[in-house]
């Protein structure tokens, strides 16, 4: 009796494809036959579970979104329940830096979607574009909860320190793309407005 397709897995190898395939060479470079022929599936198959591009392009964004909160859960994971609101911020901007492979493609597939979402209204209209928002009030929440514990001053506005530092680790983060620094000086930069904001406050 033939094994029967695990329908999960399968879609599963076809983004990794697509990711692969955008990750090397962009994702303008991304077709039905380019992410069939890449996850070793004949067309038809990758027709099967995305009916055109644009539905496995859209599929792809729900998957990054996931992947993000996935990797965000696991760097708080690792820095423990116990750890102070500003340690929180830390972990979760260093995060995102581009330091190895898979932060790497993630960061520059993500980027891509963005820019494409600024003309594509399809794109925009999906909610898994929402997560830099949703980012943004969790920063500032725990940015606020640094000041009642008194981990920085009480004189910064949280909601726009928080702005800043996102937008500091994106483009902290396409700078270590371009090889304009590294993914440790872009760590090391991200802990240094850290730092000004905590008067004597030592790096770690």
């Amino acid at each position: 009796m033939p094994k029967l397709a695990d329908h999960g897995e399968r879609r599963a190898q076809i983004i990794e494809a697509l990711m692969s395939i955008a990750g090397s060479k962009g994702l303008h470079a991304v077709t039905m036959r380019s992410v069939a022929a890449e996850a070793g599936f004949a067309v038809a198959v990758v027709q099967y579970y995305f009916e055109s591009k644009e539905k496995m392009l859209l599929f792809a964004l729900q998957h990054l979104a996931e992947r993000l909160q996935d990797r965000v859960g696991r760097q708080l994971g690792a820095v423990g329940a116990d750890a102070s609101p500003l340690r929180v911020v830390e972990a979760v901007l260093v995060q995102a830096v581009p330091a190895d492979e898979e932060s790497r493609i993630f960061h520059l597939v993500w980027t891509t979607y963005a820019v494409l979402s600024v003309t594509d209204p399809a794109l925009a209209a999906q909610p898994f574009l929402a997560a830099p928002d949703r980012m943004q009030t969790f920063i500032t929440d725990r940015l606020r909860e640094a000041q009642d514990a008194g981990e920085i001053d009480a004189g910064l506005d949280p909601w726009s320190e928080a702005a800043g530092l996102l937008a500091m680790s994106a483009g902290l983060g396409t700078g270590v793309l371009l090889g304009q620094h590294t993914a440790e000086q872009a760590v090391r930069v991200l802990r240094y407005h850290l730092t000004r904001m905590t008067p004597g406050r030592e790096e770690d």
